[in-house]
């Protein structure tokens, strides 16, 4: 386990001596289990509402979170947690009281938008990675194109640009990285894509994702949207719901919403019964608060429209209904904004701001050009280090 030590002297009373702890959350951990392992009420757990536990399920395996110690009676002061796919952490403390207490607050992060414009002397996917350290962009510039182009038809010399959105959060990145806009030559014929409202698109507007969804369930209603992070105003806390929630009678047929790979079938905490689905091009949905499963197993193929499930209430659930999520590159977005039977052509009002996004990028690209802009830094190794203050 990998941890980053930083002791910190506090003057207040007395002299007292803490530890920040950097751990990367567990294969298959449980919210439940973990509160247990580290001594931490479980209450915490059990005193939240059931949309706020569901959330607890969407910490992400290999996330890094931080524990803040009191060295002196080795207690747990502090806990912050990222919740995958959102802008959320997950927040543990002691109150004024000493008693530990369980919210929901903003990740602190900084936004950068940077630029990345190499030729091709080995392949586009390795060239992007050597020269930036990130693997996660070099798997977002070929998702971004959807299986549209081939990029071993690339020939050396060929240009790639990429204007990219990447978080940092305590000097290192956070999250995935968002594709803005990118360009590839094929045999020196540039292909550019542009990312608007949840999808990629060509220069005319004509979508180039070839994953298309269809409804996982024939459901009543929809029972519950999809936000992200928002401060609540009568609750006066910070929610999130990272689905889409589809009222159904128990033992309803739940679909694959598009061909893949079965990646998880089991229970997933506060989600109960779960069965999560890799696509194509970075896409996964998920399905949750499952009565049973149908005959499948990890690492199956499905087909579009396979019965995978049938519609329950495990875990955390207040009435029969599918928890259905969506995700691309490890980010949650909206399952609404994706569903449909074929693929989309912007029209009208859509259109006109679409080529307004088209002209802020290429303006963008030009001024870098222009004053002969560098690359971004590479991505620094992480490693362990100790900082007294």
């Amino acid at each position: 386990m990998k941890k980053l030590l930083v002791l910190c002297i506090f003057c207040l009373q007395v002299f007292a001596v803490s530890s920040i702890e950097e751990r990367e959350w567990a294969k298959n951990e449980f919210f439940l289990t973990f509160l247990e392992n580290n001594n931490l009420p479980l209450s915490l757990y059990w005193n939240l509402d059931p949309q706020d536990r569901e959330l607890a399920s969407e910490i992400k395996e290999g996330e890094r979170f931080q524990i803040l110690w009191d060295n002196n009676t080795n207690t747990i002061e502090q806990i912050l947690i990222p919740i995958n796919g959102s802008d959320l952490q997950l927040h543990i403390y002691k109150n004024l009281q000493g008693e530990y207490t369980l919210t929901y607050s903003p990740i602190s992060y900084e936004t950068q938008t940077r630029i990345l414009r190499l030729n091709v002397q080995n392949s586009a996917y390795q060239d992007v990675e050597q020269a930036t350290g990130s693997t996660p962009l070099a798997r977002a510039m070929r998702n971004a194109f959807g299986g549209s182009i081939d990029f071993k038809a690339m020939q050396k010399g060929d240009e790639v640009v990429l204007i990219y959105e990447r978080k940092e959060r305590m000097g290192e990145r956070f999250g995935d990285i968002l594709i803005k806009m990118a360009s590839v030559e094929v045999n020196k014929k540039a292909r550019k894509v542009y990312f608007y409202k949840d999808s990629f698109y060509d220069s005319n507007g004509k979508e180039m994702e070839s994953f298309l969804l269809t409804s996982p369930v024939n459901a009543i209603r929809i029972s519950s949207y999809f936000t992200r992070a928002r401060y609540h105003p009568i609750l006066k806390r910070y929610r999130a719901h990272l689905g889409v929630d589809y009222a159904a009678p128990t033992g309803t047929p739940v679909r694959s919403a598009g061909a893949g790979v079965v990646s998880f079938v089991g229970t997933k905490g506060g989600y109960g019964k779960t069965v999560q689905i890799q696509h194509s091009s970075g896409y996964s949905t998920l399905y949750a608060h499952l009565s049973r499963f149908a005959a499948i197993k990890k690492g199956q193929k499905i087909s579009q429209g396979q019965t995978i499930a049938y519609v329950g209430s495990t875990g955390m659930s207040t009435g029969p209904h599918l928890h259905f999520g969506l995700y691309l590159n490890n980010q949650a977005i909206n399952p609404l904004s994706i569903v449909k039977i074929t693929k989309s052509e912007l029209k009208g009002k859509d259109k006109q701001d679409f080529q307004n996004v088209i002209l802020k990028y290429e303006k963008e690209l030009q001024s870098f050009i222009d004053s002969n802009g560098t690359n971004p830094p590479k991505e620094p190794p992480r490693f362990e280090r100790y900082v007294e203050f």
